[in-house]
């Protein structure tokens, strides 16, 4: 169902591609937008139990997005180096395939935000409980459950 990657010599193995997921904060979220347009949306996120999750307002593009379809793309670009005088880049990445599911049980969502305080500000996480509650009713989570994921590295060995 899911296309092989062209350049096997720049995959990266699972573990590798986990690992870049759990390390870093940011990513692009794309999800099938208004009009046939596809609709790409920078946003943090968390990892927990092999499940991606974020956040956003209860109203808008991306809530409007997932309800029509679940099925999105998530690319992470975790380290990027122009080499210029070799006109190439080196970079590591990871893409994931899945389906968003918004989250509207209580204890799911309340694991969804404090995983996200953990993984974005693991240094107040007593303020973090705190802004949860104050921002309870006026914010919605979703997670996406991985389907296929690729990593991929030039040069593969970049550390």
């Amino acid at each position: 169902m899911f296309r092989e990657m062209r350049r096997k010599d720049k995959l990266l193995s699972e573990e590798e591609a986990l690992k870049i997921l759990e390390r870093c904060t940011s990513g692009v979220l794309a999800v099938d937008g208004d009009e046939g347009y596809p609709y790409a949306v920078p946003l943090n996120y968390a990892m927990k139990d092999g499940k991606l999750f974020f956040h956003f307002a209860k109203e808008g593009h991306k809530i409007d997005a997932i309800g029509r379809n679940e099925k999105v793309t998530f690319c992470v670009v975790d380290q990027e180096e122009i080499v210029a005088e070799k006109f190439t880049t080196h970079f590591r990445s990871v893409i994931v395939f899945g389906r968003a599911r918004l989250l509207t049980d209580d204890a799911e969502k309340r694991s969804a935000m404090e995983a996200l305080v953990e993984k974005l500000s693991p240094d107040y996480t007593e303020e973090g409980k705190k802004a949860i509650e104050g921002s309870w009713h006026r914010v919605s989570l979703a997670e996406i459950k991985i389907e296929h994921m690729t990593g991929k590295a030039s040069p593969v060995a970049m550390q």
